[in-house]
C-alpha cells in the first residue's frame, strides 16, 4: 500500500474512532436525561399531598427542581457550549434556592393544622 493509501486509511480510522466517541458521549448523555426525568416523575409521583394547594405545590416542585438540577448536572458533564454551561450553573444555584425556600416553607407548617403557618 502506497503512503498515500495509508494515510487515507489512518484518516478514515480516526474518523470512524471519532464519530463512535460522539455517539457513545451523545447515548450516556441520553441515558443522564431519561434518568433524571424518571426520577422526576416518580419523585413527583410520590410526594405527599394534604390537599392544601400551597402545601402540593411546593411539595411536587421540589423533585421536579431536583430534576431540573440533575439534568443540568448531566449539561456540565458533557456538554461543551459556553452559553449552555452557564445555564446549567445557573440552573444549579436558583433551583437549589428555590428547593430551600420550599423545604422551609413546608418545614414551618403546623404539623396538627396542616392549613395554619406557624
Amino acid at each position: 500500500m502506497s503512503v498515500r493509501g495509508m494515510g487515507m486509511v489512518l484518516c478514515l480510522a480516526a474518523v470512524l474512532i471519532a464519530a463512535a466517541q460522539i455517539r457513545l458521549v451523545s447515548a450516556q448523555f441520553m441515558q443522564e436525561i431519561n434518568g433524571s426525568m424518571e426520577r422526576m416523575d416518580r419523585r413527583m409521583a410520590e410526594a405527599p399531598m394534604n390537599g392544601n394547594v400551597d402545601h402540593d405545590f411546593a411539595s411536587m416542585m421540589i423533585p421536579h427542581h431536583q430534576g431540573e438540577m440533575d439534568m443540568a448536572k448531566a449539561e456540565l458533564i458533557y456538554g461543551k457550549a459556553t452559553v449552555m454551561r452557564r445555564l446549567a450553573q445557573a440552573i444549579l444555584v436558583d433551583q437549589q434556592s428555590e428547593i430551600d425556600a420550599m423545604r422551609l416553607w413546608l418545614g414551618k407548617r403546623t404539623a396538627g393544622n396542616p392549613y395554619k403557618e406557624k
